[in-house]
Order: C-alpha cells, then structure tokens, then sequence
C-alpha cells in the first residue's frame, strides 16, 4: 500500500472487472458487490439506465462500507453495462429462453452497449462518464445459436453474451471500447481515478508489483 494514498472499493463482484483493473495494476483494498433493483424507470432510455445504476450501486457500496466499518473513507468505483438495440432494452439473461431471444434480436444486427461509469470520493464528489460502443452481429444460425446456448456462457450476460468469450466470434464490426463491453472502460477510469488523486501509475513505476506479471 502506498503511504497516505486513499483506499479503493470497487463495488462489483464481477471477475472480469476485477481482471481489469489488475490489468492497469490496480488492486482495490475491497471488493463489495452491490445489490440493486436493475429494473428500467418507464420509458427510460438505455444510456440513462447505465449511468442511474453505476451510481446507485456506488451509493449503496458506500453505505455498506460505512455501516460495516470497512473503508469508510475509500473511493468508490462502480460501473454498469446496458445493452440496447434502438431503445429497447436487453435483459442480463437469466433463463435460456431469455438469452435465445436476445441472440435472435442481435443476429445480423447492429447494437449498442452503455457503460455507466461513477466514482465517489471520500467527500461524496461525484465524478461520472457514459462510454458508447456500437457493436455489429454477423447473422447467426440456428445450430450456432443453439451451441451457444448449450455453452451457458451467456447467463447473467446483459443481452445474453459474452464478448471475451465465445460470443467474440460473433462480432463483424466494432466502434468504441472493447473493455467497456467486457465491464470496465479502462482509459475512463483511470481518467475518473486520476481525478480524485488515486496513484495509478505507482505500480507502473514497480513492475514486480503488478498483478499477472
């Protein structure tokens, strides 16, 4: 730990997004997973819904951290990801059913993916940033459709992929960030971290303390 720096809670028990943060040599002090009602406002925008949620669940993260007594003073960083196609917005599918018609909707397709993006400071400042990725499907058969499925990769997965996984085989055309679909944007949020005077660079600087080195 570095002298005086400020603690880090990332607020997801997500391994990928843990991944990617060792990935910039960043290891946060704690990882609290946050539990919030993801269910859309009416009419609410897909954009809209990925910025409301990173910052409910950095506001809840916050809260347990003080209540528990852990961390009370760390930044906290959260994110979520939201899947559109138009303004219609995809499900972190739970059932196969769910991921078949997620699939079905995105072959051949373009779609969008949100990554909401909020960090609190010990304070309570609130820095947020929206990263916007366009994503287009080649047109998928039935017999790949259902292979996947029968991978299971995609449970949980908002709009029922995984692009790190087997899912990147689908994908034809990209514009944006690649990590922001997998779950953490990493130039926003070593943007957002800098900010609030986090040291990121400080592992940079001691190779030997970079996770997966």
């Amino acid at each position: 730990m570095v002298s005086g720096r400020p603690e880090l809670i990332l607020a997801s028990s997500s391994p990928r997004r843990l991944a990617l943060l060792n990935q910039i040599g960043i290891d946060p002090d704690h990882l609290i997973p946050a539990h919030v009602d993801e269910t859309p406002e009416r009419a609410e925008l897909p954009r809209r819904l990925a910025q409301r949620l990173a910052h409910a669940k950095a506001t809840e993260v916050r809260k347990k951290a003080r209540q528990a007594g852990v961390g009370g003073d760390a930044i906290v960083l959260a994110a979520d990801t939201v899947v559109a196609v138009g303004r219609r917005i995809l499900p972190k599918a739970e059932t196969m059913d769910e991921a078949a018609s997620c699939l079905r909707l995105l072959s051949g397709r373009s779609h969008r993916v949100f990554t909401g993006l909020c960090v609190l400071s010990k304070s309570g400042q609130v820095r947020e940033r929206l990263v916007d990725t366009r994503i287009r499907f080649k047109r998928l058969s039935n017999k790949e459709i259902e292979a996947y499925l029968a991978s299971g990769e995609w449970n949980g997965k908002a709009g029922g992929y995984a692009i790190q996984g087997i899912a990147g085989s689908f994908v034809v055309k990209m514009s944006g960030s690649y990590n922001a679909v997998v779950g953490l944007p990493l130039l926003e949020t070593v943007g957002l971290l800098l900010a609030e005077g986090y040291p990121v660079h400080f592992n940079w600087l001691n190779p030997a303390n970079l996770s997966g080195v």
